[in-house]
């Protein structure tokens, strides 16, 4: 059975990122999606908005936990390329 500890991937910015970021608390963890949605919203309303890059949560920008580990195998998606989810067990 998957908890829901971990299927909820959770974000927390690094505090010497937090001057790009001061919609987002740092050093707070947040569901990854909520983080991910705040900086899309940021994005959308922003006269000038700033280039995001490959990633929208940069790893180098912030800690993570919960949900599955790259690199393991697992049935959870938890970055787009990686193997899609099914609660189909």
């Amino acid at each position: 059975m998957i908890s829901a500890m971990t299927i909820i991937r959770e974000a927390r910015l690094r505090p010497e990122y937090s001057h790009l970021y001061p919609e987002i608390e740092a050093g707070t963890w947040l569901p990854a999606s909520e983080v991910g949605a705040t900086i899309l919203m940021t994005q959308l309303r922003a006269v000038h908005p700033k280039r995001l890059g490959d990633r929208l949560l940069p790893d180098h920008h912030f800690d993570f936990r919960g949900g599955q580990m790259r690199g393991g195998a697992t049935e959870l998606r938890t970055r787009d390329g990686e193997s899609g989810f099914s609660l189909e067990h």
